[in-house]
């Protein structure tokens, strides 16, 4: 069992910063692929970036890639996402999740555990 917990989101200017965290608790964390996704209104909820349970292996989304990087503390427990360059076409919520296997996948239907969200609006 994994309980995340998203925090660090806000309203920003568009080509400001952000940075995510997910504190996760649950003694698979250290052993589990993360991820870090995102739903806008009206739209479905959508892959942003991956890491293995180590943090080695990293994969991002096309609209992300050079603006957005993954991270993990694994003494800390915690995931992170930091955003540069941010765009209104970034404004969603955020979840952190937690994959059942050590490999980094984008795939939604790989994660088992979810945070609650956390809402990034950006401003033009």
């Amino acid at each position: 069992q994994v309980h995340l917990v998203e925090s660090g989101g806000g309203l920003v200017e568009a080509g400001g910063s952000l940075r995510l965290s997910c504190a996760a608790s649950g003694r698979t964390f250290s052993r589990s692929a993360m991820g870090w996704f995102r739903q806008a209104p009206g739209k479905e909820r959508e892959f942003v970036a991956t890491c293995n349970w180590i943090g080695s292996i990293t994969n991002y989304a096309d609209s992300v890639k050079g603006r957005f990087t993954i991270s993990r503390d694994k003494a800390k427990s915690t995931l992170y996402l930091q955003m540069n360059s941010l765009n209104p076409e970034d404004t969603a919520v955020y979840y952190c999740a937690a994959a059942s296997q050590p490999g980094s996948t984008i795939a939604i239907r790989d994660y088992d555990y979810w945070g609650q969200g956390t809402q990034v609006t950006v401003s033009s």
